[in-house]
């Protein structure tokens, strides 16, 4: 069985002090304990020198979470940062966590057994935008589907009809599909999905295997989508899932990624 000392943490972050303390703070309060962090930070100032983020990351090491922050600077775009993640991490599963992103207790014991069951490339759960709570979107919801039994391998491009599932994670989409299918019922559901942002667990062999983020050196440094790659190359060979109910929520601060004309997909798969 999958433990949480099987788990590396990896975890992005750039100028965000005040959300990375607040997403360490939901590692901390993990009920799976045992997992390494690995915090990449390309901050102007160094994000350890910030006390909350200091105090933060003290709270997570305490609790039997080791911590390693390293400073990666210049930055070379996210797909580097993530492959730079990548390359120090040591442990069967890695789970990608941006800075602006809170889980609740469960989370990470949820994705651990669901990885055990489903056996496939990654698992993740979509944000949560809880300021949109009250905003319904039912036409958004409709490329919803279950995976029922094994999850197999698909081929996701923007010509399939697969693609359209991308708007399953827009605004709090998660919050609502959860209560449409009532999954807010039971431990965890799979299903279909074009991609997860925020927080996707993987098979760490079997993404170093489909390229992991190597694809960054073929890419603009200003780019935008470098995890959209990512899980198509891995969700081809090895299928991929979010799971409902989501566990995980979007601090829905301003995108530090400001310039998006560099889309990964075009350079990696439109230029094949």
């Amino acid at each position: 069985m999958f433990a949480p000392s099987d788990l590396d943490v990896l975890v992005p972050t750039r100028d965000r002090p005040g959300a990375l303390a607040v997403t360490l703070s939901g590692l901390a309060a993990q009920t799976a304990a045992g997992f390494r962090v690995v915090i990449s930070d390309q901050s102007g100032t160094p994000a350890g020198e910030d006390l909350l983020v200091a105090a933060a990351i003290r709270i997570v090491s305490h609790r039997g979470r080791p911590v390693e922050i390293h400073r990666h600077v210049p930055p070379r775009g996210m797909a580097e940062q993530r492959a730079f993640l990548l390359g120090r991490a040591e442990r069967r599963l890695v789970l990608y966590l941006d800075d602006d992103v809170w889980l609740e207790p469960r989370a990470v014991e949820v994705l651990l057994a669901a990885m055990e069951r489903l056996r496939c490339g990654f698992v993740g759960y979509a944000l949560h935008g809880l300021s949109y709570r009250d905003d319904v979107r039912p036409d958004e919801l409709a490329p919803y589907e279950p995976w029922n039994g094994e999850v197999r391998p698909e081929r996701v491009r923007r010509e399939t009809p697969a693609w359209r599932r991308h708007t399953l994670h827009n605004a709090a989409n998660p919050l609502h599909l959860a209560e449409k299918v009532g999954a807010g019922d039971i431990e965890w559901q799979p299903y279909k999905v074009a991609w997860i942002g925020g927080c996707v667990l993987y098979d760490r062999a079997r993404l170093v295997e489909c390229g992991g983020f190597d694809f960054w050196r073929g890419v603009p440094p200003r780019h935008a989508g470098e995890d959209v790659v990512a899980q198509l190359r891995v969700m081809e060979r090895y299928g991929g899932a979010g799971l409902l109910p989501s566990r995980a929520y979007h601090l829905e601060l301003p995108t530090t990624v400001t310039d998006r004309r560099a889309e990964c997909y075009d350079h990696v798969f439109e230029a094949t």
